[in-house]
């Protein structure tokens, strides 16, 4: 599972990337990304919703796999909600100057 958040923010940050070089600034780049990666909330949903018999302790002898499928929906959505919000502004924070700096070309002769 944490492997799959990893993921999730790779495919976050090459998103941006792949905006900015479209020409958009570091901010509009990373929302853009978050926006559109609507698998991260898919996956996350659906993993949710597979654990949830698990947390409830349905089933005989639930009660002991309990608190396990609870740790793992907790942990899911704290990753989820890293990878949609801190890391596209880590993203746009980090690459705010870039953006900034005027384009390197040839300097003109005065």
């Amino acid at each position: 599972m944490h492997g799959h958040c990893d993921s999730n923010s790779i495919l976050l940050v090459s998103f941006a990337r792949e905006k900015l070089e479209e020409g958009l600034d570091a901010t509009a780049a990373a929302l853009e990304a978050g926006f559109t990666v609507s698998a991260v909330l898919m996956t996350a949903l659906a993993m949710v919703i597979g654990m949830m018999p698990m947390a409830f302790a349905m089933g005989e002898g639930g009660e002991q796999n309990a608190p396990l499928g609870r740790a793992v929906i907790g942990g899911l959505l704290i990753a989820t909600s890293a990878t949609l919000f801190f890391v596209p502004t880590v993203f746009s924070l980090l690459h705010r100057n870039r953006s900034l700096e005027p384009e390197a070309g040839p300097v003109p002769n005065r």
